[in-house]
């Protein structure tokens, strides 16, 4: 009995203290902050998945604009031996419209399920496994820092959230001090290098602080709140970009100040799985070290975050390092008379009819329309997928359709189909009392090339009939 008390009394090792079962200074607080911050991050899961569930045949469906299970083919064939490193992805046991259902479905019950509470850590190791998987086969539809970022707090969140169905709390798993820190670490490096990129892109824009002054009709999706804020005076968008800069460089320091803390031990450490848990964790965080300092690392150096990156799990960041000058629009046209007249196909989210008040959409992600804004900023060769998705209007394919607000053709099929590029700008105050316009918009003239049923398309553009699983 005696013994018994004395090791329950015992002080917790270092290694207990950083990835074990240790019940950190102000444990109350800590376990009700990871119960609301896995909550918030079930929400986020739940949202992507939503949105997913509307986008995904359209994208990379078997009849999408890029089909996943043509891009894990030609990595097969191209890399046999390292697929499943290079892209780690449950598609891999089938790319088919079924398969990507399936995928969507497991991760909003999972999503669902950490938002309740129940059984924590198992449906968040789903809800990512689900979400790498569409990342990694995603292509051009998953080139966002955002989906590194959640991708990376899911991963840091398994070492956060407590066992079992229904744990409440978890005051008999607090959180270890390795998981705190890593997730206040990634935190910190989304606004440090967020603020170091404004300085080092060299864009005068930050440096005059001027760089909000059109960031409200220039920005992916535009919202009316943003209308009303561009009205406001210079001065307003200056202190804007000021306290931006301030925040991002400055003011993140403050979550490495130090706080009291008092200490108490639970339970004994298990050592071999402490062990494991330091070295994926040391190994995540000098991932996002050397990620941060690539020109600085000596080459070899670079070999343990290269082997991460597939997993986009130790991100560098670096979010509106250039400021975009210009709101340009690339709108998809269908001719039903080989090219005599010419009808839009109506967007859901994105500025079009320049009557129509931009929405508020968040957090809902189209990421069709949002890859159409990255692909206004430069040529179509740089984005062949705005041709391959060209073919599918004209083939007049119900999942690529289906990313639109409607069809003008009603199911059949148009003669010819064109992407044409506009010039927005936002409405000034007196226009719109007297006109009721929100945005005004010049035509620049074609974006990509016109195709008809007698263009011949290289066959990267052209989807597989097939979505059986690659080999």
């Amino acid at each position: 009995m005696i013994a018994s008390s004395a090791a329950a009394a015992a002080p917790p090792s270092h290694l207990e203290r950083l990835f074990g079962r240790w019940c950190p200074p102000g444990s109350s607080v800590y376990l009700w902050s990871r119960w609301l911050f896995l909550r918030a991050l079930g929400l986020i899961f739940l949202s992507a998945f939503y949105s997913l569930a509307f986008q995904i045949h359209g994208l990379i469906g078997a009849r999408g604009i890029l089909p996943a299970g043509d891009f894990l083919r030609s990595l097969a064939r191209a890399y046999p031996g390292q697929r499943y490193w290079l892209a780690p992805t449950l598609l891999w046991l089938g790319a088919g419209d079924r398969a990507l259902t399936a995928l969507v479905a497991a991760g909003l019950v999972a999503s669902a399920l950490l938002v309740l509470n129940l059984w924590p850590r198992a449906c968040l190791a789903v809800a990512a496994a689900a979400f790498l998987s569409f990342v990694t086969a995603a292509q051009d539809f998953s080139s966002y820092q955002s989906d590194g970022m959640l991708l990376e707090a899911g991963f840091l969140s398994l070492f956060l959230a407590p066992p079992g169905l229904r744990p409440r709390l978890g005051a008999a798993h607090p959180p270890s001090w390795a998981a705190l820190w890593l997730l206040r670490w990634e935190w910190f490096r989304i606004y440090f290098e967020s603020g170091i990129v404004k300085l080092a892109s060299g864009d005068p824009q930050w440096r005059h602080l001027t760089a909000m002054d059109h960031y409200y009709e220039n920005g992916p999706l535009p919202t009316w709140i943003g209308w009303y804020v561009q009205q406001l005076p210079h001065g307003f968008h200056a202190a804007v970009a000021l306290l931006t800069l301030v925040v991002e460089l400055a003011l993140v320091w403050l979550v490495f100040l130090p706080r009291r803390w008092r200490v108490a031990a639970v339970g004994q450490p298990r050592r071999w799985r402490l062990l494991a848990a330091a070295a994926i964790l040391a190994w995540v965080f000098y991932s996002t070290l050397v990620a941060f300092l690539p020109g600085w690392v000596p080459r070899p150096l670079l070999a343990p975050a290269l082997a991460l990156e597939p997993f986009r799990i130790a991100n560098r960041f670096g979010l509106f390092a250039v400021m975009t000058r210009a709101r340009y629009e690339i709108e998809f046209q269908g001719s039903p008379d080989g090219g005599k007249t010419w009808v839009a196909y109506p967007f859901r989210y994105k500025p079009q009819d320049v009557r129509r008040a931009p929405g508020i959409y968040a957090p809902y992600q189209p990421r069709f329309e949002w890859n159409l804004w990255f692909a206004s900023l430069a040529s179509w060769e740089s984005y062949p997928w705005v041709v391959a998705a060209e073919a599918r209007l004209l083939a007049a394919e119900p999942s690529v359709l289906r990313l639109f607000a409607g069809d003008p053709f009603h199911g059949g099929r148009p003669a010819a189909v064109r992407a044409v590029l506009w010039q927005y700008w936002f409405t000034d105050r007196p226009t719109r009392a007297a006109t009721g316009a929100w945005w005004r918009r010049r035509y620049l003239g074609l974006y990509a090339p016109q195709i008809d049923a007698t263009t011949v398309l290289p066959d990267t553009l052209l989807p597989a009939e097939s979505g059986a699983a690659p080999p």
